[in-house]
């Protein structure tokens, strides 16, 4: 008598959408926050052995990062970070600016005391992790800056966009970083945190363009020169 064949096992369809979402999620931070460069090679076999996960939860977080600007997707399957233009560098810095200077203008008059502590407490973070030449540590904490402030606006579809433009950004921010050499943190943080106390949003609109703006500037003129 013939056994039948037991029927082959298929993966589960909510298990492989999770371990999509979680390869998406911790790539995506990763590649925000710089600890991936500018024209990284990665593949989907060594993003599934990262993450312990199979080639199709891979793909399919690669191809929704590809869709986001944070990853190129070349024909022949080539998975890398993109190395931006002098042209997109200047298209995205000018986002940062319509964005973030609108995003601030509107939390201002939600931003009280203990928010400005935090703020001023985060900076000091910053501070510590430049001595420390932490270069991903000082983004991470550079976008938590802003990010702490933009909540605030209560404008969830602006702030999504912002986020979207800090990722495209983030392996060009940490090539930034090397460039800048910095010692202490931006002059920038500390006009935005006085004009927030002040109540001035002239000068925090002025405040947060020049911050947002100020070190990718930087890149460009020395690519000029």
């Amino acid at each position: 008598m013939t056994t039948p064949m037991a029927p082959a096992t298929r993966p589960d369809p909510a298990q492989t959408q999770s371990a999509h979402d979680r390869v998406y999620r911790q790539l995506r931070t990763r590649i925000m926050h710089g600890e991936i460069r500018p024209g990284q090679a990665l593949t989907l076999r060594g993003i599934g052995a990262e993450y312990g996960v199979s080639m199709t939860p891979a793909r399919e977080a690669v191809r929704r990062l590809a869709a986001e600007g944070a990853l190129s997707l070349s024909p022949s399957g080539r998975v890398s970070t993109p190395e931006l233009s002098a042209e997109r560098i200047e298209e995205l810095a000018a986002l940062r600016a319509l964005l973030e200077v609108e995003l601030a203008s509107r939390a201002l008059p939600r931003a009280h005391m203990a928010l400005l502590d935090r703020m001023e407490a985060l900076n000091g973070a910053i501070a510590e992790a430049i001595v420390k030449q932490d270069a991903v540590a000082y983004i991470r904490l550079n976008l938590e800056f802003h990010r702490m402030l933009y909540l605030r606006a209560q404008a969830p579809a602006m702030l999504a966009m912002a986020e979207t433009v800090w990722l495209q950004l983030g392996p060009t921010m940490r090539s930034l970083y090397g460039r800048l050499n910095r010692t202490r943190p931006p002059g920038g943080h500390r006009l935005v945190i006085a004009a927030l106390r002040a109540g001035d949003e002239p000068g925090l609109r002025l405040a947060v363009r020049s911050d947002v703006t100020g070190g990718l500037r930087l890149i460009l003129a020395g690519d000029a020169g």
